[in-house]
Parts: structure tokens; C-alpha cells; sequence
């Protein structure tokens, strides 16, 4: 496949603070990649290094085979969408599109041909002739996204372009950015503190700690076999349970045991590998554990009280007392346990996590 952007062992320092740290990534031709972490993780600085907004202070970006280190914003091919909306309030929502075109002195015939275009793709065709003022949130976005569309450019850059929407409209343009993608096929760096955006959006996703990527892959590896602790505690929602504890010898096989009660691994994807007397932690999603009937007949259980209940419609979140930890199991909705109330539990060791506590990289 071929690589739309590349970016090889940058390095960005503000002063004495190291921002970002020999980074590298290659991004496919019409990839959709998402990079995500908390704040300051730097994944805005290296849109910004991308864009051109920042100047790096080690290494090169290249996009579509030239390289652009050192080049101007408006000459790298790439259209930006900011998360304040940064429309000009005095101009028209055509003027808005149409502006940075008749900078670029683009004849007027190209400049209405990608406006309409713009506009049937956005689904904006009857909002042209208003000010931003006049427009809702979700709207001054898409006329924001609209900006960037209309510049025919080979890489699309979005720096949380939702985060100032409520859920409702999040959700909602969410999906038109993804229709967007899908009906473009540009390859799109998409900057988020979202997991869900992350998930639904990306078909990578590149997870950001301290200016370092920590995990790049599709969001279904991410999800299922995050390579260490702080990725699996970063994604999901509530978080991924964490025993920690150490391996034990348990009649020839390798066991968990976490305050007293052992924990059977078989089924482990490395399972055989596994040496006794390492530290490590378990980590155990929480619709990866089974209550009760849902237990398959003869399968390992282990005892626990129920603390609280969260009732979240579809689904049912109970909080548990489970070998001296606060677990959350997420079960269906139509079941229903007051607090109190003893239960069992099954864990499917062929959907859990193990981690070495030390290096808190996955076994």
C-alpha cells in the first residue's frame, strides 16, 4: 500500500521540555487514523507538525513522497479542521468556503463547482447564504469541514473537531465524518481524547502517552490485546479490571493467585509459557466476566458481593467486592442485583490480559 504521510524520528522541544521523541509513523494512502491520548499527550503537536503550524526541531515529514519539513502551511496539500469552528463571523457560509480559494486566485467557475460539491456533501445547501451567527454548533462545523473540503487537497487533518458539541451532535457528525471518509477515500489524521470517536472512526489507531505511541493498530487489536498496562486501562469504558498478583505451579499448569484465591489460566493465548513466581497483573474486561447462569457448566467460579448497581438501560453495571478488589461486570440490562447480593463469577481466560507488574508490558 502506499504511504500518504510519513514522519521519521521527529523530535520537538519546547525550551529544555521534550514534546515529542523520535517519532515515527507511516500513513497509508485513504487511511483514517486516529491519534489518541489524554491531554498533553502530544498528539495535537504532531497534527500541528504535520500541518506546519509548529517547526520541528529533529527529523522530516514527507507527504505524498515530497518532503514538506520545512515547507509553508498552504503548500504541504492539506486541509485542517480546527475544534473552534474559526469562521469569519462578517462573511456568508459561502464566503467562508470560498475565501481561501479566491486568495489562491482560483478561477470563479472551479471555486462554485467545489462549494456545490462541498455543500451536497455536507448536506449545507440551504444554509450558503447565512452568517455564522446564524448557524448551531453542529452546523458552524460542517461549514468548518466544508472549508477544508473545498481545497482538493490529498490529506484531511481534524484537531477534535467534536469536542465542542454536545453528545447528541457528537454522535450524529460523527457518522458524517465517517460517510465523509467513505465516499472520499482521502486520507484523513483525525486528533481525539475520545475513545469511542477513536474506536468508531479509525482504521488505526495510534495511542499517545508523554509524546510516545504506545500501541498503533486497528481498534480491535487495540481493544482485545492492548501491548501494555496504561493501553488497556485507557481504553474502555469503565476501564479494564486489574488483579494484581503473581504465577503460581497448580498441578503442573500456571495458575493466577491474587490474595489467596487462585485463578486457573487455562485457555491463555501463551499460557504454556508462563513461569511461576513472576509478578503480574490480570486484566479482565468487564463484559468478559460471566455472572451465574452465564457460566458454562463445570467451569471455574470464584465468589463475590455486589457494592453498587448502575442501571444504564441496555446494559447493567455492577460495581463487586470480589478477592479484596473493586470489580465492574457489565451484564444485560434485564437483569437486575441489589447491593448485597452474592454472586459467581466465571472468567474466560482466552479474552483476558496479563501483564508483567514490572515492566507492565502484555505476556
Amino acid at each position: 500500500m502506499n504511504t500518504s504521510v510519513s514522519i521519521k524520528d521527529l523530535s520537538l522541544n519546547f525550551g529544555q521540555v521534550s514534546v515529542l521523541q523520535n517519532l515515527n509513523l507511516e500513513i497509508n494512502d485513504g487511511e483514517f487514523l486516529v491519534l489518541l491520548g489524554s491531554s498533553g499527550c502530544g498528539k495535537s503537536t504532531l497534527l500541528n507538525c504535520i500541518a506546519g503550524l509548529l517547526d520541528v526541531s529533529e527529523g522530516q515529514i514527507h507527504i505524498k513522497g515530497k518532503n514538506v519539513t520545512w515547507e509553508e502551511p498552504k503548500d504541504r496539500g492539506i486541509g485542517m479542521v480546527f475544534q473552534s469552528y474559526a469562521l469569519y463571523p462578517q462573511m456568508t457560509v459561502e464566503k467562508n468556503l470560498s475565501f481561501g480559494l479566491r486568495v489562491a486566485k482560483v478561477p470563479q467557475a472551479e471555486i462554485d463547482k467545489r462549494i456545490a460539491r462541498a455543500a451536497e456533501i455536507l448536506q449545507i445547501q440551504p444554509l450558503l447564504k447565512r452568517k455564522p451567527a446564524a448557524l448551531s454548533g453542529g452546523q458552524r462545523q460542517r461549514v468548518a469541514i466544508g472549508r477544508a473540503l473545498v481545497r482538493d487537497v490529498d490529506v484531511f487533518l481534524f484537531d477534535e473537531p467534536l469536542s465542542n458539541l454536545d453528545a447528541k451532535l457528537r454522535s450524529e457528525l460523527r457518522v458524517e465524518i465517517k460517510r465523509l471518509h467513505q465516499a472520499l477515500k482521502n486520507t484523513m489524521i483525525y486528533v481525539t481524547h475520545d475513545q469511542i470517536e477513536a474506536l468508531t472512526l479509525a482504521d488505526r489507531i495510534a495511542i499517545m502517552k508523554s509524546g510516545i505511541i504506545q500501541q498503533l493498530a486497528d481498534p480491535t487489536t487495540i481493544y482485545n490485546r492492548p501491548r501494555n498496562l496504561f493501553v488497556a486501562g485507557f481504553i474502555g469504558s469503565p476501564s479494564m479490571n486489574f488483579l494484581r498478583g503473581e504465577l503460581v505451579d497448580n498441578g503442573g499448569k500456571a495458575a493466577f493467585v491474587t490474595n489467596g484465591v487462585t485463578f486457573s489460566l487455562d485457555g491463555y493465548e501463551t499460557a504454556e509459557a508462563l513461569k511461576p513466581g513472576r509478578a503480574v497483573v490480570l486484566g479482565v474486561r468487564p463484559e468478559h466476566v460471566k455472572v451465574n447462569e452465564d457460566i458454562k457448566p463445570g467451569a471455574e467460579t470464584h465468589d463475590a458481593v455486589v457494592d453498587i448497581e448502575e442501571p444504564m438501560g441496555a446494559d447493567n453495571l455492577l460495581w463487586l467486592k470480589h478477592a479484596g478488589h473493586t470489580m465492574s461486570v457489565r451484564i444485560n440490562g434485564s437483569r437486575r442485583f441489589s447491593p448485597g447480593t452474592a454472586l459467581k463469577l466465571g472468567f474466560d481466560m482466552r479474552l483476558a490480559s496479563l501483564f508483567d507488574a514490572e515492566s507492565e508490558l502484555r505476556i
